[in-house]
């Protein structure tokens, strides 16, 4: 086989035309999928990622934010690899795991306890079991287009539409299937709303057993959330005796504590994963004693018995511990004021083509628009099809152009970069932005 991606000859299509026979649909994973077939990697190098063919390719996706120091960081996987020669899992716990719990817990006074899992799904599933289990209450509150990982629960109005979303959210299920039960206990408001949002959560108030929220939310262009609606939420959350359960999941990138050391959030359960497994499965909930004790064996059976095969494995929590010390606040700082060029050149550029887009984000976190409507929570960020289209057309030509980023023109940074990548991506959608135009 010879050619590059999207050749009907590359390695690429060769890999793919394999996996169809053993795959549905040739996949395992939904979110990679790049028509007319994915690109297979072979390798990453610090911040770029070498596929089948041997293309290079400046890597902003970072595997959707898992990858803070970007592929292969030589600490990293010599943590791993050291792990490895040790032993890859046990039925018994492992020093590697109180040390990625100390590091943790060292980064904000909120965590005082953590409970680790396998990915952030299963965080987001293991604290709203904590909430019901400590309030005995059945429902959650969650913002309306905010992604919380593949729980069903988590997953309602994930991806609701104009037709279907009303006046006030409406629970809307993502998938065929999802029971009436399911829509039943899931409260759905609108982002950065704190009228709407307290009118909505008092009506279900004594059916509540907490409420969800991401701080800033992909879905939504990573805009934060308010400081007022913050406020409202924890205020509300504690007069109707719910939880708050604060995603972190992508967002404790953002801060040496996450999110909420910038914006004074006061959870009371706090999801992780990605970035504190160095690139390894992981997932985490995390908080003070107090409501962490819904896990504590030692009185007797928990109110909540929370176990997994690979929970706290010691290559994942030997590689988190190290991706977590190769992040203190001075390299979050730099990574925020590339993220800062990054924008402003992507801004200055769409406003010069004059085509209808539009870049947001914070921090080291970036997402292009197929519109040009201001945004502030999901309705507004909502792309029609059409909209959609202008993406995945962009997408394709920086991908062409040897940059990786999102469909939904999400991007990463990570710290090998520096203002060299940083500008060369931003050259080269100098030439791409025209797929953004209008057809």
């Amino acid at each position: 086989m010879t050619g590059v991606w999207p050749s009907e000859r590359s390695a690429s299509k060769e890999y793919y035309d394999r996996a169809v026979s053993v795959m549905p649909g040739g996949i395992t994973r939904i979110q990679p999928w790049q028509d007319p077939f994915p690109v297979y990697a072979e390798r990453g190098e610090g911040a770029y990622v070498v596929d089948v063919d041997g293309t290079r390719r400046l890597d902003m996706m970072n595997n959707f934010a898992t990858l803070i120091h970007g592929h292969a960081h030589p600490v990293i996987v010599a943590a791993a690899q050291a792990a490895m020669q040790r032993g890859t899992s046990f039925a018994l716990p492992t020093p590697a795991e109180v040390a990625l719990a100390e590091a943790i817990c060292a980064r904000t006074d909120n965590f005082e306890w953590v409970r680790f899992s396998n990915s952030g799904s299963e965080a987001i599933m293991c604290a709203i079991k904590a909430a019901r289990a400590l309030t005995g209450r059945p429902r959650i509150v969650k913002i309306e287009g905010s992604y919380h990982g593949m729980y069903d629960y988590a997953e309602v109005s994930l991806d609701s539409a104009p037709a279907n979303w009303g006046n006030d959210p409406r629970p809307v299920g993502f998938s065929k299937g999802v029971p009436q039960g399911v829509l039943d206990d899931v409260i759905v408001i609108p982002f950065n709303d704190c009228e709407a949002g307290e009118r909505i959560i008092r009506a279900g108030r004594e059916h509540i057993a907490a409420i969800l929220v991401d701080p800033a939310p992909g879905y939504l262009g990573f805009t934060p959330i308010d400081r007022d609606f913050a406020a409202m939420l924890r205020r509300v959350a504690s007069d109707i005796g719910a939880l708050i359960i604060l995603d972190e999941v992508i967002s404790f990138r953002m801060h040496f504590g996450g999110a909420q050391t910038l914006y004074g959030l006061e959870p009371d359960f706090t999801t992780l994963a990605k970035i504190i497994g160095g690139g390894f499965p992981i997932g985490a909930v995390a908080g003070r004693r107090a409501v962490m004790k819904v896990f504590d064996h030692r009185q007797g059976k928990p109110l909540l018995p929370w176990s997994g095969t690979f929970t706290g494995n010691p290559v994942s929590t030997a590689a988190g511990k190290a991706a977590l010390d190769l992040l203190p606040q001075v390299e979050i700082d730099r990574l925020e004021l590339l993220g800062t060029r990054l924008r402003r050149q992507i801004a200055g550029m769409i406003a010069s083509s004059g085509v209808p887009a539009q870049i947001t984000g914070i921090a080291s976190m970036f997402q292009i628009h197929g519109h040009d409507r201001t945004i502030s929570d999901y309705r507004t960020a909502f792309h029609s099809p059409e909209e959609a289209a202008r993406l995945r057309r962009l997408q394709a030509a920086m991908l062409l152009a040897g940059h990786h980023m999102s469909s939904r023109g999400m991007g990463f940074l990570s710290t090998p970069m520096s203002e060299i990548e940083v500008d060369a991506f931003c050259e080269a959608f100098s030439r791409c932005v025209g797929a953004l135009g209008v057809t």
